[in-house]
């Protein structure tokens, strides 16, 4: 094993190369300077992505096999859905932090390096585990392990191939129909970018419009965020990471 490990490690010519690699091929970075590294390396900026190119995906948690995808609108275009209007972009969002600075970072090749570099300017980025109290905007958790998304069927698994006994019918559980195997701010990342799956956004729209009762919710229970900064921050941060404004 040791000489297989020198003979590659000679042939990349160095373990960071090795590294660089590794993560080419979908894998994910560990610290802060190996994942520095690798957006220089392979790091595209939001410019260079085109309607009409094609997104080859490679990543860890990916349920299909060479999935790829084509854009089919510009970046930051959101046509489509007039009734569709996020109040923050998923660059913003990793800006600000969400989802313990753990979400897409084995996703460097697919979206925006700006996305990347500006949650790992501001530490909102955690290559080396998840780190809700440094990474997320309002230092708390929130969200479900994924385990439990797909276990509702919210999100795909390879145990739910076939199945439409969930409240969706398997429009989202089953990843023969769903590509996104991490849930709504990875189907979101692509929709901003410009992927269209009919059927697919209508459902992932629905969702994000249902969530809109949480503001609700906090416009009546809190003072404005400008009176009062410690009122229901779980609230704060699960609107945040379903792309609505937290300091309301």
């Amino acid at each position: 094993m040791a000489a297989a490990s020198s003979w590659m490690i000679r042939s990349f010519g160095s373990r960071e190369a090795l590294k660089a690699s590794r993560v080419e091929r979908g894998m994910r970075p560990h610290t802060v300077d190996e994942m520095s590294s690798l957006l220089l390396r392979v790091g595209r900026p939001l410019a260079s992505f085109k309607k009409g190119d094609k997104i080859r995906v490679s990543n860890k948690m990916a349920l299909r096999r060479s999935y790829s995808y084509v854009l089919a609108e510009e970046p930051g275009s959101l046509a489509g859905d007039p009734t569709f209007t996020p109040e923050l972009s998923p660059g913003e969002m990793l800006l600000l932090g969400v989802f313990e600075g753990r979400y897409l970072n084995d996703c460097i090749t697919e979206f925006p390096a700006e996305w990347f570099w500006g949650g790992l300017h501001f530490g909102r980025l955690s290559p080396e585990g998840p780190d809700p109290a440094g990474c997320n905007l309002f230092g708390v958790k929130t969200r479900q392990p994924l385990s439990v998304w797909r276990l509702n069927g919210w999100a795909p698994s390879a145990a739910r191939r076939g199945r439409t006994d969930d409240h969706y019918y398997g429009a989202l559980g089953d990843p023969d129909r769903n590509p996104d195997e991490r849930g709504w701010f990875q189907w979101y990342c692509r929709y901003w970018m410009g992927r269209r799956i009919l059927g697919l956004d209508d459902i992932q729209i629905r969702r994000w419009r249902s969530f809109r009762r949480h503001a609700g919710a906090l416009r009546g229970g809190c003072p404005s965020w400008k009176r009062n900064k410690t009122c229901r921050l779980r609230e704060r941060q699960a609107l945040l990471q379903w792309a609505y404004d937290p300091f309301i």
